[in-house]
Parts: structure tokens; C-alpha cells; sequence
């Protein structure tokens, strides 16, 4: 039912299996070295094509801190109402165009490749359960399935397990004191690097205040803290050796990437908030200067960039030739002008001229002399 999660799976495993069998040998120690480093390599290559959504997820942790503020006003503007509270949420998740379900990605699918490397390395049985031997494994030959059953890790084999029992493995060709003995460490670095993981990622949420105020989230701190690294070393002698190697090996990948990631992220945050302090002192006025409006800024700019009407230049005199003498008025133009003068003038005689038109009549020329009466 799930073949096409066991075939990718078994095909790579398959693939890093020829590399490294090619490099240490089939047989002895290097078979199981083979073995071991095409596990290792196999969640290194699956790791690697789930890095972009990674940072896709930190990326959107990232967002979801920045408007945890306008979150916290959403819940107690309706913490009497769920529904209108998640809608609300929603809105304000796609305008921001935050994904939750971008931040499971990563998680979603690494399951279901547990699951089939999980299936895969129990299907390497060499017997099948009608006692009949096994022929194929998915993606694996008959060579390829004796290849991994004869293999051996310091004496344990990778596809057993303690709790099958000493005669199962005796069969297998092991003992349960070398399965202990390999499995022990693999355990404790399970438990270890998983608690570490945990550790660093809820620091990260701690640092930025996601989930201070919701108790689900701090619930779920603490299953990744304690319990999960709790659950891998109690279900480790249920596990074959391989799947350890495979937890151990994608914990260490894991820390790895968060580094890498979170401090390229961390960078990119750095350089934004210096890009925009800079931005905000190239804006802002000198010291003493009058700030100046952003509209009457934009009129200047504007009225400086408008072209000045262009002046035609007087004509350039020749060498040598003779001025031109301007042009006088007329006598009659002259002598109105000089009436103008006398009629407009306010000297000794303009005041009385303008009294004795007032007296004399409409028909009296202003400032004009009176006859003197005869006696």
C-alpha cells in the first residue's frame, strides 16, 4: 500500500550502498561500514532536498514573531469569540503571507520516510514467513538482501534489535552482548542530540516571546524537551541498529542546518535594520535646518526641474559703427506731458488750484491763475 514511499527509499539506501561498497568492500568490517554510511547518507540526501522548505519555515516563524503584537490584540479583542478570533487570525496570516502549515512540511514528510526505512530494513529478513528464502527487497536483489544480513557493526547487526531474543539473534549471527554493546552509545547520542535539537529550537521561540501566553505551545516545549528524547531511549531496544543510526545521524544534520540557517536569517535581519537606520538619517534634516514638508520638497524639485524660457540676446554691435541716437517725442506730445505735470503737481499753486475749482465751478480748468478784480 505504501510502495511508493518503500521504492524511493530502498533506491537510494541502494544507491549510497554501491558508492561506499565500491570504497570499503562487501564483506567483513567494510560491508558494515558500507552499510552504515549509505544510512547515514541516506537522510543526509533526503535532508537535503527538504532544506528549502526549512527555511521557508524559519522564514515564516520569523513573520509570525514580527506581528505577534497585533495576535496578542486579536485574542483579547474577541476572547469570547473562537470563531471570529480564528477568522481574524486567518486574515491576518495571509496578509502577511504566513503559511502554518509551510512550518509541518519538513516534519509531515520526514515520518513517512521513517516509516519506510523502518519497513525496509525489516523487510531484509532472511526468511520470509511461510519459511520460504527471501529473494528481493523492493529496490534490493538477493545479493544485495545477504549483502545487508551478513553485515555486522562491532559484531551486531544492523537489522536486529535486543528484544528479539539471544536465540534470534544467535541465528542472525550475533549475540546479545555485541548488540548491547553497539547499541548503548547509539542510544545515549539519540536521546542527547534529539534533546539538544529540542533545546535550541525552543530557545529560539522563548528569545522572541512565540507561545509566553499560550499554554498549548508551552505543552508542546515540554514533549520536545523531556519526552522525546525520553521515548528514543526507552524505544530503542525495540528498534534495529540501523534506525538509531538513522535518528542519530538526522539529529546531527539537524543542529547543523539550524545553524546555518539561523544565522544566514539572522544576518539578513542585521542588514535590514541597518539598511533602514540609514535610510532614516540620510531623510532626516541637519542639524539646525528647518524640516521641510515632503509636498513643498516636491514642488521645489518640481520647479527646478522646469526648463527657464530662454532670452533672445540683444544684436552684437559691429567695430566701428556709429550709435544710433534714440528717438525724441513730439513738441505736442512734450507739452501734454508737461501739463500732465502741472495739473497732477502738489506744489504751491496745486493746492489752490484744486480749491478754486471747487469754488469757481465744473467749468474751471484745474490749477489755472483767476483774473484779478479791478477796483
Amino acid at each position: 500500500m505504501l510502495n511508493f514511499i518503500y521504492y524511493p527509499v530502498s533506491f537510494i539506501l541502494w544507491v549510497w550502498h554501491k558508492v561506499f561498497s565500491a570504497v570499503f568492500g562487501d564483506t567483513g568490517w567494510g560491508g558494515g561500514i558500507a552499510w552504515a554510511l549509505a544510512v547515514v547518507f541516506l537522510v543526509f540526501t533526503l535532508r537535503a532536498f527538504l532544506y528549502k522548505p526549512f527555511v521557508s519555515q524559519v522564514r515564516s516563524m520569523r513573520k509570525m514573531q514580527e506581528f505577534q503584537p497585533e495576535i496578542a490584540k486579536l485574542r483579547k479583542k474577541y476572547a469570547n469569540d473562537k470563531q471570529k478570533q480564528a477568522a481574524e487570525m486567518q486574515r491576518l496570516q495571509k496578509e502577511h503571507g504566513v503559511n502554518p502549515v509551510a512550518g509541518c512540511l519538513p516534519i509531515l514528510v520526514q515520518l513517512p520516510v521513517f516509516i519506510g526505512l523502518f519497513h525496509v530494513l525489516r523487510s531484509f529478513n532472511p526468511v520470509l514467513a511461510d519459511g520460504t528464502p527471501r529473494t528481493e527487497n523492493y529496490f534490493f536483489d538477493q545479493a544485495g538482501v545477504e549483502s545487508f544480513n551478513n553485515a555486522s557493526l562491532f559484531g551486531a547487526k544492523l537489522g536486529a534489535w535486543v528484544t528479539q531474543g539471544s536465540e534470534a539473534l544467535i541465528a542472525q549471527g550475533t549475540t546479545m552482548a555485541n548488540m548491547i554493546i553497539v547499541m548503548i552509545p547509539l542510544m545515549i547520542a539519540a536521546g542527547v542530540f534529539t534533546h539538544i535539537t529540542a533545546r535550541h529550537s525552543v530557545a529560539r521561540q522563548v528569545a522572541s516571546g512565540q507561545g509566553m501566553d499560550n499554554p498549548q505551545t508551552a505543552i508542546m516545549q515540554k514533549l520536545m524537551l523531556y519526552v522525546f528524547p525520553i521515548g528514543v531511549v526507552v524505544g530503542a531496544p525495540f528498534l534495529p541498529l540501523a534506525i538509531l543510526i538513522y535518528w542519530v545521524s538526522n539529529n546531527l544534520w539537524t543542529l547543523g542546518q539550524q545553524y546555518v540557517v539561523y544565522r544566514r536569517i539572522d544576518t539578513e535581519q542585521a542588514e535590514k535594520k541597518e539598511q533602514a537606520v540609514v535610510n532614516r538619517q540620510a531623510l532626516a534634516p541637519r542639524p539646525g535646518q528647518k524640516p521641510v514638508r515632503p509636498e513643498v520638497k516636491a514642488e521645489a524639485e518640481a520647479e527646478a526641474e522646469t526648463p527657464e524660457p530662454e532670452v533672445a540676446a540683444p544684436p552684437a554691435k559691429k567695430p566701428g559703427a556709429k550709435p544710433v541716437a534714440r528717438k525724441q517725442p513730439p513738441a505736442s506730445a512734450k507739452g501734454s506731458t508737461n501739463g500732465v505735470a502741472k495739473t497732477n503737481g502738489t506744489g504751491k499753486n496745486g493746492s489752490g488750484g484744486t480749491a478754486g475749482a471747487g469754488s469757481s465751478g465744473a467749468g474751471a480748468t484745474p490749477g489755472a491763475r483767476r483774473p484779478r478784480k479791478r477796483r
